[in-house]
């Protein structure tokens, strides 16, 4: 089990800086969101800041971009960062791709699942093993030529997909290298929905589910008094309630009863009232949807939470614990390195 950081992204010699720390501190790897900020120019400039990191996207948003310029960029960022790359892919959700982004996101399960499928034909292509002729409903390419970046000694580069619904899933279990699990989930939610969905669709494609690695980041709330833990407490609230508004999870909440809830907090968000949606996630929604503990406790907890299912986790306040500055990186340091141990047992 790695143990990885996650960020959004910064301004480019910060996140540079943001890498060393990170590195030194003993994360494998580093996870970047697609925000305000492109998630690939982050990546880069991660990779050459501290190249012993593993770099991947958190996700990246798939549809805006074609195919060719997402494998274009995929391919460069495998070079640089030594085969250390995972491209992360998302669809977002339907608001965003055609009112921010004005891209059509019709069948957008079939879309993605397509979309890797021309990817890889695509790095097969400039990699030379075979001429460039891929033909899809969604997407048709025919002519690279000249225009290839030409071979790399890192060509396999792994495709992981964002998915939190069944359909995705099985998608994810056809046709990806692994799944990105959504920060909103729970031991229950991955055991009963992500795991079994992944196995139906790496069966439908005659492939070992096993081939498909989970990465699953992980809401902390660690300190060792209450006043330390309710920073984070308070954090994970914001975000468990922001990521519960988005009506397309629902059924994170609806599998342990909590019916009504994100109809709720979507209403809220509508109105603005942040503190109410905060206020709507429940001690019992936290227990269930992050990791409480004192900084002694807490590697056990993940390490107990996350055996045998999760290839790799994410501490996903990462980034704003490394904020906090150099005595803050001594006790996440401890940690990773205690949940090293702990997963090595």
């Amino acid at each position: 089990m790695k143990v990885d950081a996650f960020g959004s992204g910064l301004e480019l010699h910060r996140a540079g800086e943001r890498a060393r720390d990170l590195a030194r501190i003993g994360y494998d790897g580093l996870w970047l969101a697609e925000a305000g900020r492109t998630a690939y120019l982050t990546c880069a400039a991660t990779a050459l800041a501290a190249p012993e990191l593993d770099v991947g996207t958190a996700v990246a948003t798939a549809f805006p971009r074609s195919p060719m310029v997402t494998a274009q960029i995929a391919w460069e960022l495998a070079e640089a960062t030594r085969g250390r790359f995972i491209l992360g892919l998302g669809t977002q959700i339907k608001a965003h791709i055609e009112r921010r982004f004005s891209t059509a996101y019709d069948h957008p399960g079939a879309r993605l699942r397509e979309y890797v499928l021309a990817l890889r034909a695509i790095f097969r292509a400039f990699s030379g093993q075979e001429r460039l002729n891929f033909k899809g409903d969604f997407y048709s390419f025919s002519l690279l030529g000249m225009w290839t970046p030409g071979p790399i000694p890192y060509p396999d580069v792994p495709v992981y997909l964002a998915a939190v619904r069944p359909w995705m899933l099985r998608a994810c279990g056809e046709v990806a290298d692994g799944v990105h699990v959504h920060p909103f989930h729970s031991r229950r939610y991955l055991d009963e929905v992500i795991i079994p969905n992944v196995a139906k669709g790496a069966a439908r494609a005659g492939r070992d589910p096993k081939a498909v690695k989970l990465v699953c980041p992980v809401f902390t709330i660690v300190g060792d008094s209450e006043a330390e833990r309710a920073e984070w407490r308070q954090r994970a609230r914001f975000q468990i309630a922001f990521y519960g508004s988005t009506p397309a999870y629902a059924g994170v909440f609806e599998l342990h009863g909590w019916h009504g809830v994100s109809q709720r907090l979507t209403e809220l968000q509508r109105a603005g009232d942040v503190s109410a949606m905060a206020d709507t996630i429940s001690d019992e929604m936290l227990a269930m949807f992050a990791v409480t503990g004192t900084w002694d406790e807490l590697p056990r907890l993940i390490v107990d939470k996350y055996r045998g299912v999760a290839d790799r986790i994410i501490l996903y306040f990462a980034t704003e614990a490394w904020e906090k500055g150099a005595p803050e990186h001594e006790r996440w340091q401890h940690m990773i390195t205690r949940i090293n141990a702990l997963a090595a047992s």
